[in-house]
């Protein structure tokens, strides 16, 4: 978890229930999408400790159109805001024109919300422009006595935006979820240390790699975890970089064979 300072922690504890307070209200009454963008402008200054004079605009444009938000706090806009009335559903076509002009500005990050739900998605560039959803929390069931509910609003605050720390978060999920794990447990590497590890306890086992694998992400992995797109996608990132680690393994140890001193 990241440190979160207390000029932070503090604010957090005190601004958060306050706008806990005007969500409700404010979804009592069914406000509109431009009452919900000046809640939302709120909100970045006193939860997130933005300037919503100076860090805050609602005049970015991108090919002519204005997105709902924009949050600049150097040079490069750190993420764009769309959002919707407090009381409408956020759906992934809402995402689609955020996302591409995120996109074409080279922005990494947009955030969707209602006020109440918010999501946090990193824009992607790859051949194609797509999207993922790396974070997502409800305002009004955001406890302060709860550590994970108090990094995921740091997350957008002005001084994690200044050291980068959304991108941090992003990059330990990535690295640190069930898909990564349950595609490292499932290959090669655990596979044969298991079949070490069992020859020792049981002396003359006759036992495969291929066979304890089979058990593994049959028996032992879930199916949710195995067998998703996640999963696939989890196996071939996986598999590509321990492929990268041999490939510079044996580099590294061809090159040291030529640059060894022929024997006297």
């Amino acid at each position: 978890m990241a440190t979160i300072p207390n000029v932070v922690s503090n604010r957090l504890k005190s601004e958060v229930p306050k706008f806990q307070k005007i969500l409700q209200a404010a979804r009592d009454r069914d406000i509109n999408e431009a009452d919900t963008v000046v809640i939302i402008t709120d909100m970045l200054e006193g939860v997130f400790g933005l300037d919503k004079y100076e860090d805050v605009t609602r005049e970015f444009a991108i090919q002519g159109t204005f997105v709902d938000l924009a949050v600049r706090t150097g040079n490069r806009i750190d993420y764009l805001l769309e959002v919707k009335a407090i009381g409408m559903d956020l759906k992934e076509s809402h995402l689609r024109q955020a996302i591409n002009y995120a996109a074409k500005e080279g922005v990494r990050w947009v955030v969707l919300t209602n006020g109440i739900n918010w999501e946090i998605h990193r824009v992607l560039v790859d051949g194609q422009v797509t999207n993922e959803k790396v974070a997502s929390f409800n305002f009004l069931d955001i406890s302060m006595r709860k550590s994970d509910d108090m990094e995921l609003l740091f997350m957008l605050c002005k001084r994690a935006i200044n050291r980068d720390l959304i991108e941090e978060f992003y990059e330990h999920r990535q690295a640190c979820n069930k898909f990564m794990i349950g595609a490292l447990l499932g290959g090669d590497e655990v596979a044969n240390l298991v079949r070490r590890t069992l020859r020792k306890i049981t002396p003359g086992l006759r036992v495969s790699a291929d066979e304890i694998k089979q058990i593994i992400n049959s028996d032992v992995i879930k199916r949710e975890v195995s067998e998703s797109d996640a999963g696939n996608e989890a196996r071939k990132r996986t598999n590509r970089a321990l492929a990268k680690l041999e490939r510079q393994k044996a580099k590294s140890k061809q090159e040291s064979t030529h640059e060894s001193p022929p024997p006297l």
